[in-house]
């Protein structure tokens, strides 16, 4: 499934592995079986953090399968015991629609794939994902960074000044929270099929932090302006 994996969400992984579970017969299937399944099929996905090719990770899946924002809330799983689940009509629909290579986007379709993020979110989020800020950062190009760039990570204008300063500065936290509230276990998938991890959204607030700590001088400098005149 590795060929395939690699553009599939994290739940279609999850959902087409259950679905193998029970066309061999084992219906229906435990979390621990769930997550053996998951692992042989996308060690890179569901393997334990440094050691992926060894040990799956359980709590990867069980935090997929479960919660508010879980795999059996979505109604692509059914509980129907205890650490017990089956494929509800959806879910096989899901996992046949999967297998097909039928990825077309219709609503539906959409709607049973993900929790959408609302545009204006996803359009942020991508912002700073592509930002030169970021770009930098992970390059390991930290003196490389302007202020410039980061006035354009936060979105914040070069001409603005005292309250109006810190009002923007904070977007970018709101936005990540926000974005964070959206997680299936520890991704968030957008419409276009784009996978964000938490590790990812993790790695904005660093830089966030790393800029603001980087040009406090700047940013004090722009509070002082209104108080000039």
């Amino acid at each position: 499934m590795d060929a395939v994996a690699a553009d599939l969400t994290v739940s279609q992984k999850i959902i087409l592995a259950a679905h193998r579970l029970e066309e061999q017969g084992q219906t229906p299937f435990t979390s621990e079986a769930l997550t053996m399944a998951c692992w042989k099929e996308s060690k890179e996905t569901f393997g334990l953090k440094g050691f992926a090719e060894e040990h799956p990770d359980n709590n990867r899946v069980l935090a997929c399968i479960m919660g508010e924002r879980g795999l059996t809330k979505r109604g692509w799983l059914v509980k129907v015991g205890p650490k017990l689940y089956s494929l509800s009509k959806q879910g096989k629909e899901e996992a046949r629609r999967v297998l097909a290579g039928d990825d077309s986007p219709t609503p539906k379709r959409r709607a049973l794939a993900q929790i959408k993020v609302p545009r204006d979110l996803e359009n942020q989020l991508k912002a700073l994902l592509i930002s030169t800020a970021v770009s930098r950062y992970q390059q390991g190009m930290k003196r490389d960074i302007t202020f410039k760039d980061a006035c354009k990570f936060w979105g914040l204008p070069e001409t603005a000044q005292g309250d109006a300063v810190d009002q923007h500065l904070k977007r970018v936290p709101d936005l990540l929270h926000q974005v964070e509230q959206l997680l299936i276990g520890e991704t968030v998938e957008l419409s276009d099929g784009q996978s964000v991890p938490q590790d990812k959204l993790r790695m904005l607030a660093t830089v966030h932090r790393f800029l603001t700590d980087q040009f406090t001088r700047h940013l004090s400098q722009m509070r002082e302006r209104s108080r000039r005149f």
